[in-house]
């Protein structure tokens, strides 16, 4: 079992949702956080209720600013010593059809999911080599299967599975561990800044977020399957027999997923 106790633990996304949980959860088991999100405001207001708030660090991020990412790397090694855990967390979603959806969109949203996450994780892998350390990737079940307007988010999903299999298989002999995390439907705001059609704000709570799973149990669960080096986690209610049901009755799936509420 991994202990947390002591250890620097970054957290991307960190200003809501499941990344703001993860954060308390993390705080609980002792760890020291660098907390990184665009919303500077959020992240102070979360740094003052967390636990011993002033060992953790304040670290603004965008993750779509490649220029910037070698840069923040360094001033947090330059304030931490180190990093043993970094979560990919940060993120956003869609909520627009295929048909309607410039190349633009698809680009932003692979952008921020994908390459963000690519980046940054390139950026650490030599000081999570010296300490061990691990990576724990937010995917999706969207990484699992495509749905109804999320054709870009479900793409970035399921690219960093590939890609961040790959790295575990790499980086495995240098004491490195992956988790993936596969949640489903989540009592997190993410409806609220998926994109449209338009590249803006959908600006509305989805049915499937709002009636979720709380995202304090969500990261519970997660935390409890990264102490344990879990290589992948399905989290949600029974949504997540989706996945299940796509490995091994094909038929059943497509006939089921296809009637399923958008939003």
């Amino acid at each position: 079992m991994r202990s947390y106790h002591n250890k620097v633990v970054w957290i991307t996304g960190a200003s809501s949702g499941i990344g703001e949980a993860l954060a308390k959860e993390f705080a609980q088991k002792g760890a020291r956080l660098v907390l990184s999100a665009r919303n500077v405001e959020r992240l102070r207001a979360l740094q003052a209720s967390l636990p011993n708030a002033q060992q953790h660090v304040v670290c603004p991020l965008d993750l779509s600013d490649f220029s910037r990412i070698q840069e923040t790397v360094a001033q947090v090694l330059a304030q931490t010593g180190r990093v043993d855990v970094l979560v990919n967390n940060g993120g956003i979603s869609q909520r627009s059809l295929v048909g309607e959806t410039p190349v633009e969109v698809d680009r932003k949203i692979m952008e921020v999911n994908f390459f963000g996450a690519v980046g940054l994780s390139k950026a650490l892998l030599p000081s999570l080599r010296t300490t061990k350390g691990q990576i724990i990737v937010i995917s999706s079940i969207s990484g699992k299967f495509g749905f109804y307007l999320r054709s870009a988010y479900a793409a970035s999903k399921h690219a960093l599975h590939g890609f961040f299999e790959s790295l575990a298989l790499e980086e495995k002999a240098n004491g490195i561990n992956v988790t993936m995390v596969c949640p489903g439907k989540i009592n997190t705001p993410i409806s609220l800044s998926a994109l449209n059609a338009q590249g803006e704000r959908h600006n509305a709570m989805d049915h499937n977020q709002e009636t979720g799973m709380p995202a304090e149990d969500c990261a519970r669960r997660i935390v409890r399957a990264a102490c344990k080096n879990k290589p992948e986690v399905l989290i949600g209610k029974k949504e997540i027999l989706a996945v299940y049901l796509k490995r091994y009755v094909p038929w059943l799936f497509r006939r089921i997923i296809r009637e399923q509420k958008a939003m």
